[in-house]
């Protein structure tokens, strides 16, 4: 496998090993992307499987001036992870950290406003829940989401993403019930050097693909 499309067809691709994840006797699941770019794979997991579709917000929390290095990441319900090995090595203190996260937090209740509105979000306890992202660098993000729908009563957790790098894919696969990634390359460097097309998605996309959903337009 060379890599995908665009996050369309990696979502499509990702379907079937979803299903084989979730088994045969497996209620429908809530597919959640990770915003923003983990939702139009979501929507198109969220097309083949017949399944309802929502998002998850989780924000990394990057290195001051270096804000491309994550030092951790938070989600919704108040999830927060943090990769003791960049903290020593970024000489993060007490202090650091508590001014990333609230910035992060500030950023997470605007999207969380932008994408939702007034709609709460779903229920998820005694769920079945599939959380998708267009792929998986360091795990970080996957990982927080992962204990963020644990705190939220999520019967099962799946995990699913196109591609990841062999670090992250063990790093989530040891907080997941399971993980989903075809795509482990040898050489894997960054998410988007496995598609061809790897555009900006904004805020606009990730309402558009939640109206669809909403008003049975899938």
């Amino acid at each position: 496998m060379d890599g995908y499309a665009d996050r369309a067809e990696a979502g499509r691709r990702l379907a079937p090993g979803i299903v084989r994840a979730l088994g045969p006797d497996a209620a429908t699941p809530l597919v959640l992307g990770l915003p923003r770019g983990g939702v139009p794979v979501a929507a198109a997991v969220a097309e083949a499987l017949d399944a309802p579709l929502d998002v998850l917000l989780v924000r990394k929390l990057g290195v001051p001036r270096h804000a491309e290095l994550a030092f951790g990441a938070i989600a919704s319900g108040g999830a927060r992870v943090l990769n003791p090995d960049v903290v020593a090595l970024a000489r993060l203190g007490d202090d650091d950290i508590a001014s990333v996260t609230a910035t992060e937090e500030r950023e997470l209740r605007r999207r969380e406003h932008a994408y939702r509105g007034d709609r709460p979000p779903p229920r998820l306890r005694g769920r079945t829940v599939v959380v998708v992202d267009d792929g998986l660098a360091t795990g970080a993000t996957m990982r927080a989401a992962v204990l963020a729908l644990r705190a939220l009563d999520a019967a099962r957790v799946v995990a699913a993403a196109p591609v990841g790098s062999d670090e992250a894919c063990a790093l989530v696969a040891e907080e997941a019930d399971a993980l989903v990634c075809p795509l482990v390359p040898d050489r894997f460097r960054a998410v988007g050097l496995w598609y061809e097309d790897f555009g900006e998605v904004g805020d606009d996309d990730v309402r558009r693909a939640l109206r669809s959903f909403a008003h049975g337009g899938r």
